[in-house]
């Protein structure tokens, strides 16, 4: 085991090109959109811009002395309805800085496609790991990522480059999103339910590996014996990097400009951060409590299908709806203005994205990221199969720490905004590996003291 934990690094670094393809998602016909870089310098100018302005709108009227002690009793009651109004718009700008009803439609519209997305994501990365780790142990993650999810990813990324250049961006979103609940749909329908006749047995896969009964070989064996398990962990992984990657963000990046971007992105995160409460407790509260895990299966499943359908039901109604508003002019210049891109090969595109010192210092935490991740993941998971083996308790689990999740992370992305705003970027990038750092440090002493 030790040796393909290794391979983590490698793993991780491949990750960060798998990432780092899926902003070359947002190419039409094989042009490079260089948004994300360009949006960055733009809202700075913006930024001043505005400051410049509300500083000349702070000045002083001056003093005029026709107008005598009328003139200050007025301005009196004036500052204080200005208070009071500065304080409820502050308070409006901080919760829902979103104005106009088109504004508002446009937001819901798209808020809902990623609430959907996260929300099938939830349920389908919490049965995996159920499936995975009660079968095979979560030791079997580091192979599945290495051996599984990897040449998976690359065959996507190639496909779907091919895909992006021949088919126009809804048709491309259509067939990216809908094989993935296809697929989930047969697993719960067909492939579970006959995995008796379907998968072979653990006694003659150890005999085929000359009687492996322990180490690597023996989770090996686990995971082929239990193929169709490791067969929707491989499909929800790549998943989870598609459906936010490609499905979301570059609908949002195509329809949503600089100046609706600082507002719209951080009230999209809020709502992502609702879907994995709402998904953990309907695993709480519903899916868990079924006679045996078939059945559960087939309650998720339900779920996820229907999120599907929503997600592909909003993505159609939003597209018809901001091309209404382009169309009738109600939208204010809103949409953003298509460019002319150069044509770029997938190499080209790598090494302009390489060359970019902003990226490679993004790369570097995304990187660092996904180390601490992958070498957690394995030891906690372990540690909570030992706690709940059987595979409902190990489930309505899950649920629950998923809803903290998304509980937490609404919590701190409200506040973390501020954090940023007030200490800086510096601080804010800081605080997460430091946090994890502290609350690391104490969970391994306790581990290794046994």
């Amino acid at each position: 085991m030790r040796h393909h934990i290794l391979f983590l690094p490698l793993l991780c670094i491949i990750q960060l090109l798998f990432q780092f393809t899926l902003v070359l998602g947002s190419t039409e016909n094989g042009k490079l959109s260089i948004t994300h870089i360009e949006s960055r310098r733009i809202s700075m100018k913006i930024d001043k811009n505005q400051k410049m302005k509300s500083k000349s709108l702070l000045r002083k009227p001056k003093y005029s002395a026709s107008t005598g002690e009328e003139a200050t009793i007025r301005g009196g009651s004036c500052e204080k309805e200005n208070k009071s109004e500065g304080s409820i718009t502050r308070l409006r700008k901080t919760v829902f800085p979103i104005y106009g009803k088109i504004e508002v439609k446009k937001f819901l519209l798209i808020g809902s496609i990623k609430f959907f997305i996260i929300l099938a994501l939830t349920l389908t990365r919490d049965t995996k790991d159920t499936l995975v780790v009660t079968e095979c142990g979560a030791e079997a993650i580091a192979f599945l990522k290495i051996y599984g999810v990897l040449p998976a990813a690359t065959a996507f990324i190639a496909l779907y480059s091919k895909m992006a250049s021949l088919m126009e961006k809804q048709t491309l979103f259509y067939t990216t999103c809908i094989p993935f609940f296809v697929f989930f749909l047969i697993f719960d329908k067909s492939i579970y339910p006959n995995r008796g006749s379907l998968q072979p047995s653990l006694e003659s896969v150890q005999q085929f590996f000359g009687g492996a009964s322990s180490g690597g070989m023996l989770i090996l064996a686990k995971i082929i014996a239990n193929w169709t398990s490791a067969l929707f962990y491989v499909v929800s992984e790549i998943y989870s990097s598609v459906s936010v990657g490609l499905l979301f963000w570059q609908f949002a990046n195509d329809v949503v400009n600089v100046n609706q971007a600082k507002r719209f992105y951080p009230l999209f995160a809020q709502m992502s951060g609702l879907a994995p409460v709402v998904a953990g407790q309907y695993v709480v509260r519903y899916t868990s409590k079924a006679p045996d895990f078939g059945i559960s299966l087939n309650r998720l499943t339900n779920a996820v299908s229907f999120s599907g359908v929503m997600i592909c039901f909003f993505y159609k109604v939003a597209r018809d709806f901001i091309e209404f508003t382009e169309k009738s002019g109600d939208d204010n210049g809103i949409a953003p203005k298509k460019k002319t891109k150069p044509k770029m090969s997938m190499i080209e595109s790598a090494k302009f994205l390489a060359s970019s010192q902003y990226l490679r210092l993004i790369a570097t935490l995304v990187l660092g990221y996904g180390l601490s991740i992958n070498f957690t993941e394995i030891m906690w998971k372990s540690l909570v199969k030992k706690k709940y083996p059987n595979a409902l308790e190990y489930q309505k689990f899950m649920g629950n720490f998923s809803s903290v999740v998304g509980l937490g992370t609404c919590i701190v992305i409200f506040f973390g905004v501020h954090v940023i705003r007030i200490l800086g970027w510096r601080i804010g990038a800081i605080a997460t590996p430091s946090i994890m750092a502290l609350l690391a440090l104490p969970f391994f002493c306790l581990h290794l003291d046994g």
